[in-house]
């Protein structure tokens, strides 16, 4: 096969793959919210959720992340002396760290299967942000790849990830005031949740 429909191939599975990391986590939030409602709002969107877990799992996000590993050697098989730039070797340890973010994510998935709901909403969000970081070092190594840019580059990253935890935080403290003032009665209750 050419080499550049073995690039597109693992292109369009790394995309795959992102778009089940980061819908799944979601997933992972709202049903940690759902298994603290009341009955029979618990039983009903958990068990939706869940199955919809289920399937995001299985049917997209196992598939891409193992296609992506079958193509991704394969491309440097077929053209070797990429290993000889230092920016491939920087974007294969983040691609490790985003395989070992996978199998966190499997360990949840597990637990929820299970009606096991250990982390809080907020640590899942602080952890979906984490695909975010890599998906924009990954990115940024591909693209730029000199030496110089990968120093600003990995100064931009750490940058980006604290303002995105810096975000998730500002989140959790607007919805614990939104909570707050619900519990005096001052405003109505939330009607949905992001």
């Amino acid at each position: 096969m050419d080499y550049l429909y073995i690039k597109a191939l693992h292109v369009v599975f790394i995309v795959t793959w992102f778009a089940g990391l980061f819908y799944m986590v979601r997933l992972f939030i709202y049903t940690k919210e759902a298994s603290e409602k009341e009955e029979p709002s618990r039983s009903i969107l958990t068990a939706q959720l869940t199955l919809m877990q289920k399937k995001l799992w299985y049917i997209i996000t196992w598939p891409s992340f193992i296609l992506t590993l079958i193509f991704g050697p394969w491309m440097l098989y077929l053209n070797p002396a990429i290993l000889t730039f230092p920016w491939m070797w920087l974007k294969l340890i983040f691609v490790g760290l985003l395989a070992l973010y996978h199998l966190q994510c499997h360990a949840y998935y597990k637990q929820q299967q299970a009606g096991i709901f250990k982390p809080s909403s907020f640590k899942l969000r602080l952890f979906n942000e984490l695909a975010t970081v890599f998906l924009v070092a990954i990115v940024f190594l591909i693209i730029v790849r000199s030496t110089s840019g990968l120093v600003w580059g990995m100064i931009g990253l750490f940058i980006f990830a604290s303002l995105l935890m810096g975000g998730v935080y500002i989140y959790k403290r607007q919805r614990q005031t939104m909570s707050d003032k619900e519990q005096k009665g001052n405003i109505p209750p939330e009607t949905g949740s992001n």
